[in-house]
């Protein structure tokens, strides 16, 4: 049906694209570039620990409102491959300057690899991701934060 409506042949789809979750990540390649922009703003109002809940928050209302990224989220993070495409590029980018923010100024860890964070982070979307499930997920995020400041 993608094919179809992309005016070429299953073949050509799947060679560009060979898995869900690489054409979720290029459907969605310039739409997750405005998180970039929440994540300074917040860095700018908030500490740094705090923005980086509050960005995790509008992370998982952004993917809440596009259907089947949570799940290719996921699927990446459990196939080792979180990191490997344009909208993880972006969480990654996006989480390495808020924890490196946190780091300076002493609000979390300097050893913590944001693929690692992003990755735990499409684990919980994964759980808990419906917006009924909020405040479970409010309160998952505080333990993923508590975890992350320094010892």
């Amino acid at each position: 049906m993608i094919a179809n409506r992309a005016g070429v042949g299953n073949a050509t789809l799947y060679r560009h694209f060979p898995t869900r979750e690489d054409l979720l990540e290029e459907v969605y390649r310039d739409r997750i570039r405005p998180l970039r922009e929440d994540a300074r703003t917040l860095l700018a109002t908030e500490p740094p620990a705090q923005a980086l809940h509050a960005w995790m928050l509008r992370f998982a209302d952004w993917a809440g409102e596009r259907h089947g990224i949570c799940e290719a989220l996921v699927a990446m993070s459990a196939s080792g491959r979180f990191g490997t495409g344009p909208v993880c590029d972006e969480v990654q980018q996006v989480l390495a300057m808020v924890l490196e923010t946190g780091a300076t100024a002493g609000e979390l860890r300097g050893d913590t690899d944001p693929a690692d964070v992003g990755g735990i982070l499409a684990g919980l979307l994964s759980g808990a991701g419906a917006p009924e499930q909020r405040p479970q997920l409010n309160r998952m995020l505080d333990v993923v934060v508590d975890g992350l400041r320094p010892g």
